[in-house]
């Protein structure tokens, strides 16, 4: 079993033994991976780049694992590959954006 594997049972584990199932269908799952992605960039609003720096570590990681339970979560309710569809866009990424013209460059691919 892979470490994702692991984290996804895990989380399905305590997902069913609070008979949560029935509100986590792709819409409320989605939409917490906004919402959670929201509380993260909170954490960040209105800061310069020095208060940006002393931003409790501790709180970045609880909404990031929030936003990781419920992508994974996600990922199990269609019964993706984490692994497979991660390193796909990987791949669809290096196509968009060749090193010799992204490299150090934030334009999107399509004003390279």
């Amino acid at each position: 079993m892979t470490e994702i594997e692991k984290i996804t049972t895990a989380l399905v584990k305590f997902r069913d033994e609070r008979d949560w199932a029935q509100f986590h269908n792709a819409k409320d799952l989605a939409l917490a991976i906004s919402i959670e992605a929201a509380e993260l960039n909170e954490l960040f609003l209105w800061k310069n780049l020095e208060e940006i720096e002393s931003v409790d570590q501790e709180k970045i990681k609880e909404e990031l694992a929030d936003v990781f339970a419920y992508a994974f979560l996600l990922a199990e309710k269609y019964n993706f590959d984490v692994l497979e569809i991660v390193f796909s866009k990987i791949a669809k990424n290096a196509q968009k954006y060749p090193i010799a013209k992204a490299k150090g460059n934030a334009k999107k691919y399509d004003r390279l």
